[in-house]
């Protein structure tokens, strides 16, 4: 049994623990909002994108001219997972479900005879994928020393998966990353870069444009732009993401500590109690025996 001074000592740790998470979940509240805005800020330029991609691919993906990040290398050997973390932990579920996600993908490639490589962001997923590939790690961006992700981060990111892309390093690209729905929901994704994903949906569309350039010379300039855009957006929705998990993850947190202090006074309490009769017990029982 615990000393009342024990009990004091961790009711007052607790408490301190709590005023933490209480700020932290503020903290959260507030990068949110800006994160969330940046998110669904983005969303119709990326989709426009898609679009505007999705009806010059359907003309040009039978031609013979057509760009490499849009028809492939032609085999499907080597896989690069792209995993989108976060730099900072206590977001709950965040980064376990997308490293779940990669790795649940990673397991099924090798056991289809292909080979994987593993491309990370953010120091958390890392830290999580290389106890089980470290052999298949090629690569890290780290953006800690970033407040805000920048289009320049994901440019940079894009230019490298692009230099390895025609290097022969890989023959598709897929980024796993988790899509902001709410603060208590963020949906695990993967969005696959290499080949470029051509909606379907713009095929019908595409007897009604004429390109001067050519659909070809247009995809060309076009492709690494929307690579770039569709880590960018994923970036985004990964902050939105971290924020929220990290915001319900504090709040759960700071209602735990309050139901453990509420516990712990009770039995400190009970102990106190305990203590003082045994005290007034002694000391009548010394009376009687004068």
């Amino acid at each position: 049994m615990p000393s009342l001074k024990d009990l004091k000592n961790r009711i007052e740790s607790v408490k301190s623990t709590r005023k933490i998470t209480k700020a932290m979940q503020m903290v959260a509240a507030a990068k949110l909002r800006r994160a969330q805005e940046s998110a669904v800020s983005a969303r119709p330029y990326a989709e426009q994108m898609q679009s505007v991609l999705g009806n010059l691919a359907s003309s040009a993906a039978d031609s013979a001219s057509a760009p490499k990040l849009l028809s492939g290398t032609g085999a499907d050997d080597v896989h690069l997972l792209i995993a989108a973390t976060s730099e900072r932990g206590l977001c709950g579920g965040f980064n376990s479900s997308i490293v779940r996600l990669v790795r649940a993908e990673a397991n099924r490639l090798t056991e289809s005879g292909k080979t994987v490589k593993i491309l990370t962001i953010g120091k958390k997923g890392r830290e999580q994928l290389k106890r089980d590939f470290a052999g298949a790690m090629v690569g890290h961006v780290d953006l800690s020393g970033h407040r805000r992700i920048g289009y320049q981060n994901a440019r940079d990111i894009a230019d490298d998966v692009l230099n390895r892309f025609e290097g022969g390093e890989f023959d598709v690209a897929t980024i796993y990353f988790s899509r902001f729905k709410s603060v208590i929901s963020q949906e695990p994704s993967a969005q696959r870069l290499v080949p470029a994903s051509v909606d379907p949906s713009a095929e019908g569309e595409r007897n009604f444009y004429e390109y001067e350039p050519g659909e070809n010379e247009i995809l060309a300039e076009l492709l690494p732009r929307a690579l770039a855009t569709q880590i960018f957006t994923a970036l985004l929705e990964n902050a939105a993401s971290e924020q929220g998990a990290r915001m319900t993850a504090m709040d759960n947190a700071t209602r735990n500590a309050g139901d453990m202090i509420d516990k712990l006074t009770i039995i400190y309490n009970r102990s106190r109690q305990a203590a003082i009769t045994k005290e007034l017990i002694e000391i009548i029982s010394g009376a009687e025996a004068l």
